[in-house]
This record gives structure tokens, sequence and C-alpha cells, in this order.
């Protein structure tokens, strides 16, 4: 044992030395490219004394890496995660600065400006170095993660045999798209564990599954976290009661939406106990959470809380360099995309200017990197239940397109995190069992503003008699990625075309969640009906119903309870859509009973405005400005998809089907309380059962 521990000390010590000589070198490299960095005197000095200032210059500047930058990492908690990472350069060639002063030569000294630059090099340089020699080191680095193990546990045993169990969420990853990406070997780690993979036997098994009317994320990662998304019509709507606007990457809305849930549930959620939820929207009950939107409201403990992600990433210097190096190629790619779709003439197009491309760098890169690290750290520290979203496919398929050229490379990016996950799965102190899946999928088409020259907003103005403006107004866009960036930046809240309170008066309140739509009237406190709409603006329902770019209506009806309206003035009652399908005809089969639940909630809108859906190729009619689009019905927006371990008991028996967020929940929550031996498949709920 002792021999093993000598042999294990020399070994770091070795690894120690050869990083501090390549950093030695990558020192003197830099003085003889860079003109306002120098390692001698005025006069000039032998090699050999430069040599030992460079030596002396990159040692010291290693210990203070090590020693100080944890520290001020720390004591810069509260500044936004964002500013952190602008701060990274800045902190880093302060560190180089005083290692040069530190120095008992005293000759060495370099501008600031360069400062930043030999330290970012420097930083990169040691840690690839390092990481190269571990990695080659077989023992030394299953030590190393075994240790971290230990170090991160909460007292828990060193070794557990009971396997834990990983959900991984990408984001708006529909079922046909993940299968291509798999055939075209985009995602070569996903089609090895289909089984795509000549010479791979499959050890996964891929089912589809299928979302509520309410095809976006805090819908249906509500359910699936929390059991219940009762009363989650879109992605944003009005509530009478209140006369407020929720949206559900609001953090006060995500909050709310949370209480309600475990309120209607008698749970904490999916994680409760040792679980951890990275990256969310939601907590699910777990102990540890971070990044998580509906904590980061309310106290500043709270709201620090959620954001300690970021610092425990970040307290890496290597890691602040190599993220932000990236941050900035991503945003150059993305320019370099967008100005070669324009150029192109490419159609259907959005604008992908102003602020757009750090927010997709931030998504693809930032909260990416971030999340991956806090996961493969609750794989060492051995949590039993880890959920975490990665947004970066759904921020880039909402401007690029589903099935573009970005949003492939963005796929082949997320897989190799896949494979860095299972990676580190393998040295963790238990067996784990990834589970990747979907919330919802993303159907492509053009903006209903680029095909007809007005919003939605102006279509019901013209409907009520209202004054439409002349130029048709962009409509504001919500993705979960921008949610991200606010509450990095300590900004969280979002403001709608309706801010949080709309102004009081008779005028509609017109919201856009992807293809779907909400019209609400303020001034009538309750949920109007057919025949009130009527009395009231005659023109307004006959007008929405029979323009080509809508797909259906859901209004009250104070005769029939609620009725479906189409074009040509089909008007069937909800009790009559399974024999009679009308306007829904084309929505698949599924359809009705969406609706059907969704007219039962408290705060349904006034009219439920679906757009337009061609079923020979998806295609629907965003009312957001995003050619790659959900929310609503229609496409494949509505076919996410569930990659479970074949160890792991079938989702549903053969010939089911797997329906809404809360039936994952359910399944999901049953896999967690397997441990060796598949079970069962639950029977279907009382209230599945009777629908």
């Amino acid at each position: 044992m002792r021999g093993v521990r000598w042999r294990r000390a020399v070994s770091q010590a070795g690894r120690s030395v050869a990083v501090w000589a390549v950093s030695t070198v990558t020192m003197l490299a830099l003085a003889g490219i860079l003109p306002d960095f120098r390692l001698q005197s005025p006069d000039g000095d032998d090699s050999p004394t430069i040599a030992v200032t460079a030596a002396v210059g990159a040692g010291v500047f290693g210990l203070l890496s090590a020693l100080v930058w944890p520290v001020l990492v720390r004591l810069l908690l509260l500044v936004p995660a964002l500013v952190l990472g602008l701060l990274v350069f800045f902190l880093n060639g302060s560190l180089l600065l005083l290692a040069l002063r530190l120095n008992p030569s005293g000759q060495s000294e370099a501008a600031p400006e360069t400062a930043v630059i030999v330290a970012a090099v420097m930083s990169a340089v040691a840690s690839a170095t390092g990481g190269a020699l571990a990695v080659r080191d077989d023992d030394a680095y299953r030590h190393r993660l075994h240790r971290l193990s230990v170090r991160r546990s909460r007292g828990g045993p060193a070794c557990e045999t009971t396997p834990g169990t990983v959900f991984l969420q990408l984001d708006g990853v529909g079922h046909d798209v993940l299968l291509a990406a798999a055939a075209t070997g985009v995602m070569p780690t996903t089609a090895r564990w289909l089984g795509h993979t000549p010479g791979h036997v499959a050890t996964h098994r891929l089912t589809l599954w299928h979302t509520d009317w309410s095809s976006q994320t805090g819908a249906s990662q509500l359910g699936i976290l929390h059991g219940s998304n009762h009363d989650v019509p879109a992605f944003r709507w009005y509530e009478k009661d209140s006369g407020e606007v929720m949206v559900c990457n609001r953090p006060t809305s995500a909050a709310e939406l949370q209480r309600r849930a475990v309120e209607r549930t008698g749970d904490a959620g999916l994680l409760a106990g040792d679980g951890a939820s990275r990256g969310n929207l939601f907590g699910g009950g777990a102990d540890e959470q971070a990044l998580v939107l509906s904590i980061a409201v309310g106290r500043r403990d709270a709201a620090t809380r959620s954001r300690a992600g970021y610092f425990a990433y970040f307290s890496d210097p290597a890691n602040a360099v190599r993220t932000a190096l990236s941050f900035v190629a991503e945003v150059v790619r993305e320019i370099v995309e967008s100005t070669r779709a324009r150029l192109r003439r490419q159609r259907p197009r959005v604008g992908r200017g102003g602020l757009y491309p750090f927010v997709r760098a931030f998504a693809t890169v930032v909260e990416r990197d971030v999340v991956v690290a806090a996961v493969m750290g609750d794989l060492l520290a051995g949590r039993g239940a880890v959920y975490a979203d990665l947004v970066a496919y759904d921020e880039v398929a909402h401007h690029s397109g589903p099935r573009s050229r970005d949003a492939r490379k963005v796929l082949a990016r997320l897989d190799r995190s896949l494979a860095l996950i299972a990676k580190v799965a393998e040295h963790a102190p238990r067996p784990y069992r990834i589970v990747v899946l979907s919330d919802h999928g993303q159907s492509p088409g053009e903006t209903f503003r680029a095909r007809y020259g007005l919003t939605l907003g102006d279509l019901v103005r013209a409907g009520c008699g209202l004054p439409v403006p002349r130029r048709a107004r962009h409509t504001h866009s919500g993705a979960e990625a921008r949610a991200a960036v606010r509450a990095a930046l300590r900004r969280p809240e979002e403001e709608t075309d309706g801010g949080h309170r709309p102004a009081p008066g008779s005028e509609p309140l017109v919201l856009a969640s992807g293809n779907l739509g909400l019209v609400s009237f303020p001034d009538v406190p309750h949920r109007m009906s057919k025949e009130e709409i009527d009395a009231r603006h005659p023109a307004l329902l006959s007008t929405l119903a029979n323009h080509p770019g809508i797909g259906f209506l859901l209004v009250r009806s104070e005769r029939h309870g609620a009725v479906v309206l189409g074009a040509f003035g089909a008007e069937i009652p909800l009790d009559r859509l399974d024999e009679e399908p009308g306007p829904l005809a084309g929505f698949g089969p599924r359809a009705a009973d969406a609706v059907r639940r969704t007219h039962a909630f408290p705060h349904t809108a006034d009219i439920m405005v679906n757009s337009f859906h061609d079923p020979a190729d998806g295609e629907v009619l965003a009312f957001e400005e995003q050619i790659g689009s959900h929310g609503g019905l229609g496409g494949p927006q509505s076919r996410p998809f569930l990659l479970s371990p074949l160890d792991l008991s079938a989702p549903v028996g053969d010939g089911e089907d797997l329906v809404g967020a809360e039936q994952v929940h359910r399944v999901l929550r049953r896999w967690l309380s397997e441990r060796n031996a598949p079970e069962t498949p639950l029977e279907p709920a009382p209230e599945e059962r009777a629908a």
C-alpha cells in the first residue's frame, strides 16, 4: 500500500514538473513573439538568466491561479455570470502581472493588454498538458475521479451498488430529427446506443411520445418533473382573476407554476431526495439545484444558489478561458452563417441580428459547458437522480430551422456531450443508467407575418373593427435560452407585449406561443362565450376562422359547452369531435383529446387560435419570429422522444402510446424505483382509462 502511494506521489510530482516546464517554454515563446512582453532587463541577459526568470514567473503564476482564483470567484458571487465571463481575461491578466512583480529577478514586465493574452494562452496550455498527462496515466486518472467523488459526496458511501439515473433533456429535438441524425452519422454516440453502428449491439430503446396541445418546455417539463401540467394552456397566457400575464420562462411565473403543481399532486417532484436539477425551468424537488429558473427569484440566497453552477464552473481559470474563446468563436460562426443565408436569399428566414448571436453563443457554449460540468460533478458525487436540460438545439433551430446545417452541427456537439457524460459515468462511485429525452420537437415553416404581411394581433384588431398599424410589428419571441441569459445577467423578468399587467380597456390582448395564439378580453372577468364574442365583435370569429393561415379556433359556447370553429362556417361541439373532427382532421388522431383537455383548464383564453398545418410536410405558421416553432398542434413539434436503456422496463406495453408529459413523469418515477430487474409497465391512471 505504501509503495502504491509513493508511486502515485512520484507520478503526480512528475506531471506537475512537466506542466511547469511546458508553461515555462510557453512563456519564453510568448516573450519572443509579443513586443510588449519581456523577461530580461533592457540591457539584455544571458540565456540561463532568462530561462530562470521564465521558470519562476510560470511557477508563481501557476500557484496564484491555483490559490487566488477560487477566492476571487467566490468574492464575485453576486456579479452576473456573463459579466464574470468577461472579467475572466482581466482577472487572469492581473494575476500574471502580479506574478511578474513577485518574480525575484524584477526584470520581467508586460503591458496590461499583453498580460491578458499571455495569461489566457498559458492557462489553456497548462490545462491541456495536465489533462493529457492525467488521461495517459489511467491509474492516476481513475484515482483522481474516485478522490473527487469522495470529496464531493456528503457523507454517503464511497461505493454504492444501487444504480443511479441521469435524465438528459435535449430541448426541442424531435423523434424524427434524432433518428435522422443517428442514421446519417451526425450523432455517433446515439447511433451506437441504438445499435445502428456496425459491430455494436443496441443498449437503448427509442420511444416516441406525444405532447399535450401546449407543446413547449414549460408545460412538458412541469409535467415531467412535477407530475402535473394542469392549467398551462400555452407558453404565455393571461389570467383574468389576477390580471397578470403568465410566461413560463419568467422566474416569478415558473415559481408559481411549480407551487401549483406541488399543491395539486401533494408531491415535491421527481427528484425529491438525493436528486439534482441542472439548467431547468423547475426544480423537481431536488436538494441540489443550479441554474434553475424557478428559484432565481425572491430571496437573494435562493437566486445566488440558482446561479452557483456558473461560479463552480468558472472557478477553474482554464474552464473560463476555454469557454470564453469558444463563445467568441460561436458568435463569429453565427454572423457568418446568417450572412450566408441572407446572401443566398434563403427562405424561410428570420432576422438574426442584434443580440441574437450572443444569445445563441450563450446557449450553445456557456449553458452547455456549465450544465455538462455540473452533471459530471453529480455523477462523481454519486447522486441518485439527475435531470439536466441542454437548450442549444432549440435556440438554434428557432432561427435556422429544425433540419438546417446549423442545427445539425449543434446536434453533433450535443452528442459529444453525451459521450463525455457516459465516459465520466464509468468512473462514478455507483453504476448509472443514462436516459435521454426531449420535451417537444419543432415544426418548420415561415412566420405568419412573413406570409401574410400582418401579425395575429393585427388580424384580431381588424376583426374587431379597430385600427391596424400600416406596418406589421415583430411579435416577441420567447425561448428558454433567452430566459437563461436574463437570469445570468440578473435581469430575469421578461417584458411581454402586454407587460405583467396589461392596461385596462376593451381592446383584446393577443399573445403568441409558437403557432398557438391566445386572445383575451381583459375587461371581461370571465371566459367569454362564442355568443358574447359575436354580440360584441360580430366579425371577429369569422375573420379568424376563414383566414387561410388559421387552422382552427376553440371557444366556449353557451349552447354546446365549447366548440371548434373552422373555415366555411365549420362549428363542431367538443363531444362530437371523435365522429366529426372537422378542422382537426389534419392534426392527427390525438388532437381532439388535447383540445378537450385544454378547454377544461381554468385559465384557457377566450379564443384559442391554432395556425394552419400542412400534413404533407409538417409545416406550420408561427405567430412569433421563428422558422422552427413549437407550442401548438401540427407537425413534428408534438413528437418528442424517450431514449432509455434496455435494462429498464419498456415505457408502455405493446401497442400502447405514450401520451402527455404527466404519463412520462409516471414512467420516469417507475424507473427510479427499479433496481436490478425491470418491472411491468404501470397501469394507466383512472382518468386515462376514462379518456
